[in-house]
């Protein structure tokens, strides 16, 4: 139960950095002038911020119980 909270705070700092980037290309793995693709990678950083953040709440409900 501690890893999974150890990996949510994890993906959920590397997400926020990541979408909180000013897109200057420095930590971009897909550019953002490519159509239809260049969303991707923020599409799929903020999926992982609420998987992070969904998993934090099961923990705490958890340990609530």
């Amino acid at each position: 139960m501690k890893s999974s909270r150890i990996k949510a705070l994890v993906t959920i700092t590397v997400a926020v950095i990541y979408l909180l980037n000013p897109g200057w290309g420095v930590f971009e793995l897909i550019p953002d002038n490519i159509p239809f693709f260049g969303n991707l990678d923020e599409g799929a950083a903020t999926m992982l911020l609420i998987w992070g953040i969904k998993t934090l709440k099961n923990n705490s409900q958890k340990l609530g119980k």
